[in-house]
Formats: C-alpha cells, structure tokens, sequence
C-alpha cells in the first residue's frame, strides 16, 4: 500500500477549533444532485503556504484511534472492487462527526484508489492522496458536508493510501462537522462508492 503525508490525531487536535472557525460548513446552496441543498467549503482555502506538500508535513497515512470494528452501519461497494465497511459516525460535544471504517480489498488484485476520493479542491489536492472526496448529505436539513480542513488546508481524514493489495484491509476515519441533535441519520458519499445511509450516534 502506498503511503504518503498526512494528518495525524495530533494535527487534528492541534487544528480542530481553526477548522472549525475556518470551514462552517453548514450554509445552504445547491449541490445539484436530486436538488439537496448543502454546504459548500470555501476554494483555495489557506493557499498562502508555498512549501510544495511533498515537504509539508512527513508523516504516515492516518487513522483517529481505534474505533470499534464489531459494529457495522453500512456496508458501501464500488471503484473497481473495493469495499469500505463503516463502523461508527459519532457527534463529540465540540461541534465534530466522526466517521470510521474499514477499506477492503476482497479482490484477487492490486486496486488503485481512485483520484475521486481526493475532493476536487485545488488545496486538498495539494496535500496528496485522502479521503477529502467524502461527503455526508442530510436530507432532512437539505444540506451536505464536507471533510473538515486543519489551518494549512490538510483533511481531516485518512490520508496517504494509493493502493491496496489482494485481501488487505485498513482502517479510516473522516471527520466532518456535526449536523443538528434533530438529526439522527446521513447519508454518506464516497466518490466511486455506492451510498449509504448510517445511524449517527
């Protein structure tokens, strides 16, 4: 499996009030799909750093913790063969969900991830191969969010993952904001991925 830099629990409990005043993500606009409105991250967001991200921030690909893997919301297929069984989506008292699960590949082959999976963000793009390409749509709220950004524009998800070999597996996370209490279900999207809709907890 390939691997390239990231952020790390550590970058996500360093940046996590700046993304959080950075990104609100939580203002209504079209998605133009199935005519849901939802939020949009803002583009080219903390463009001023000039290091290329090959140097920025050296570190393995990541995950947040160890989630509880015996618990299944959804299972989701698609991008060639891959399999991404989500475990947990859960709202912490600081305003965050937190969405964990596993990525397969039952294939008898190498997968490549696919590019999708990165968001089209010119930023996020910057900072190498992740998860960014995640969203959850509220359809109660008619809004959708999006990966949430630490203050150098680095995911807040599983970053680094390029290729997955015959049978194996690794864990992920994404972390977004969290919709209202009234809300109790999302529908979570990954580029490539068949959706899904999970319990949030």
């Amino acid at each position: 499996m390939g691997m390239r830099g990231g952020a790390t629990p550590h970058a996500v409990a360093s940046a996590v009030t700046a993304a959080a005043l950075a990104f609100v993500l939580t203002a209504c606009g079209g998605d133009g799909e199935g005519g849901d409105d939802g939020a949009k991250p803002p583009g080219g967001a903390n463009t001023s750093s000039s290091a290329p991200a090959a140097q920025q921030k050296p570190q393995e690909a990541s995950t947040a913790g160890d989630p509880d893997t015996s618990k299944t919301l959804a299972t989701v297929t698609g991008a060639g063969g891959f399999e991404l069984v989500l475990h947990t989506a859960v709202k912490d008292q600081g305003g965050f969900l937190t969405v964990t699960g596993t990525l397969k590949n039952p294939t008898s082959q190498t997968l490549d991830a696919p590019l999708e999976w990165n968001g089209e963000e010119l930023q996020v793009k910057k900072t190498g191969p992740s998860f960014a390409g995640a969203t959850l749509i509220d359809k109660l709220e008619k809004k959708r969010y999006y990966v949430l950004r630490d203050t150098e524009g680095y995911p807040l998800t599983t970053t680094g993952v390029t290729t997955l070999k015959a049978g194996e597996e690794i864990v992920v996370f994404a972390q977004f904001p969290a919709p209202p209490a009234t809300t109790t279900q999302v529908e979570f999207q990954l580029p490539k991925m068949s959706p899904a809709t999970i319990e949030l907890s």
